[in-house]
């Protein structure tokens, strides 16, 4: 495995709740992020998730389509998120979706571990890219 590491701004918008997540009672939204360091892409979230804020307790599950080079191979891929805050405490797991990958990132498989610190955030990257 090959380990990276940078930042990424985002912007978000909350979506319209549809007649299930409303059931749910959760919420849905859309983030842009931008990727620097040696993954320097774009890309687009979808997400369903619920939070009670009095406990800090939740927990969301998204799908991300980044588009851009990863050490200078270019392509895109699929992330699947799934995490849970307990108490503050997060549990993260953020995998790329296997044979997601495209173009030079063709085989791409790993994992990713977001970290916000004053408010910047950090990626930790895991992966490697096996020829089929």
């Amino acid at each position: 495995m090959t380990q990276v590491k940078g930042t990424f701004e985002v912007r978000s918008s909350p979506l319209d709740a549809d007649e299930v997540t409303r059931e749910l009672g959760a919420m849905r939204m859309k983030f842009e992020k931008q990727f620097d360091g040696p993954l320097t892409a774009t890309s687009l979230v979808s997400m369903i998730g619920v939070m009670d804020r009095a406990t800090g307790s939740g927990a969301y599950v998204a799908i991300e389509k980044v588009v851009g080079q990863l050490e200078g191979r270019s392509g895109s891929f699929l992330f699947q998120h799934s995490s849970a805050m307990d108490r503050g405490k997060p549990r993260q797991s953020i995998l790329v979706v296997p044979d997601s990958g495209t173009a030079d990132l063709t085989g791409l498989r790993g994992e990713m571990i977001v970290d916000i610190t004053d408010g910047q955030h950090f990626y930790t990257f895991d992966y490697e890219l096996s020829l089929r």
